[in-house]
């Protein structure tokens, strides 16, 4: 069946991505030894080679659809940590990052693109985005906690070895999703691209990923808790994810998707606020609670949302979220490793909050520009 093989291929991708990025913060520092501004730079780079590697992958599958995009970036991502546990070398870990590194960022929108290709504009194809983003989210309740048992048992040379592994086992798995169709000609064009839009999605993934490279050594320094703890609250953060967005497919058709979506903006400010006034982990485990619901919202309502908005133009519609995602990643790298060399980490947390805060209000005025139709605006799974 092609959406169950697409889920193993998203359920694999996201255990690999979520054992390697629960820790790489950590082996940056404590293995390679880069300081804070160091690291920011390198997950920026990283972060500019998957939007350009997205977006011309993008727009080729609206012209030639095809599967080989997705399984070619995941055996090049694959082969980069192969061969990351052996490079010190600064310069060579930027090069690393712009290519076979960032190349990984390219096979989510891919899977997802691919996703609604094969399966169609029916009732299969629109629950694929909430439905493939719950297996994404199961993925990262699973994967920190295997990454911390193969961190203590083999150290992180052997994380990211396994962690390849996977990552081939995924691109294997897309061999068995049926070959998508040649584009369909229609009379409808996509719409103009929700500049507005685009800006919440990015403010609101710098806020993730800024408050991602703090939060481990916030935790561990600040805190003074175990590196295995990160493992505990990013699994936490990925469980409650998977039951929100079941709970956004299963939602009835009169709950507003708009509402939804500023709803996990919400939050995702609340996240932050109780993060900074956090002292142990209870505290910590409840703010990855409401992290959890924010990045479940947010993550799949909104690539349906652009996937509506730009119908046909389906690959185009989800690399546009993806890369905004990415693009949230390339500006929170080095903004905030200089917040944290500069301000601590309570207060680079805070300042996610406020970005969390900016993007909501930057998707209300942009959601309105909009004025979507009613079956746009409240749909979330037709059918």
């Amino acid at each position: 069946m092609p959406f169950l093989a697409l889920v193993a291929a998203v359920l694999l991708l996201g255990i690999a991505d979520s054992m390697v990025n629960s820790y790489i913060v950590l082996f940056a520092a404590d293995v390679v030894g880069l300081t804070p501004l160091q690291i920011g730079v390198w997950a920026s780079t990283s972060a500019i080679g998957g939007i350009t590697i997205s977006w011309w992958l993008g727009r080729a599958f609206d012209r030639r659809p095809a599967r080989a995009y997705a399984i070619v970036v995941t055996l090049l991502g694959a082969g980069g940590y192969l061969l990351l546990p052996r490079v010190s070398s600064f310069p060579v870990l930027l090069l690393m990052a712009a290519t076979v590194l960032g190349a990984m960022g390219a096979a989510f929108p891919q899977l997802f693109t691919l996703a609604r290709s094969v399966l169609g504009e029916g009732t299969a194809g629109q629950r694929s985005a909430p439905l493939l983003r719950s297996a994404w989210s199961l993925a990262w309740a699973v994967g920190p906690l295997l990454g911390a048992l193969v961190l203590s048992r083999g150290g992180y040379s052997w994380l990211m070895w396994t962690a390849a592994v996977v990552f081939l086992g995924s691109a294997l798995t897309v061999f068995v999703v049926p070959r998508p169709g040649p584009v369909l000609v229609t009379g409808s064009s996509p719409g103009r691209t929700p500049v507005l839009l685009i800006v919440s999605v990015t403010l609101f993934f710098t806020a993730m990923f800024a408050g991602g490279l703090a939060l481990p050594l916030f935790v561990t320094r600040a805190l003074h808790q175990q590196p295995a703890s990160i493992g505990v609250l990013f699994s936490v953060c990925a469980a409650v994810e998977v039951v929100a967005t079941l709970g956004l497919a299963m939602a009835p058709a009169r709950v507003s998707q708009r509402a939804l979506i500023l709803g996990g903006f919400g939050s995702f400010v609340g996240y932050y606020a109780l993060t900074v006034v956090s002292s142990g982990m209870a505290m910590l485990v409840i703010g990855q609670a409401l992290r959890g619901v924010g990045i479940a919202i947010v993550g799949a309502a909104g690539i349906r949302y652009f996937q509506d908005l730009l119908a046909p133009a389906t690959g185009r519609a989800t690399t546009l979220f993806a890369n905004a995602s990415t693009a949230g990643l390339l500006v929170s790298g080095v903004l905030s490793g200089l917040a944290v060399e500069h301000f601590g980490y309570r207060t680079t947390l805070l300042l996610c909050g406020v970005v969390s805060a900016l993007g909501a209000v930057a998707f209300t005025l942009g959601s309105r520009r909009r004025r979507l139709s009613p079956a746009e605006d409240q749909t979330i799974v037709r059918g």
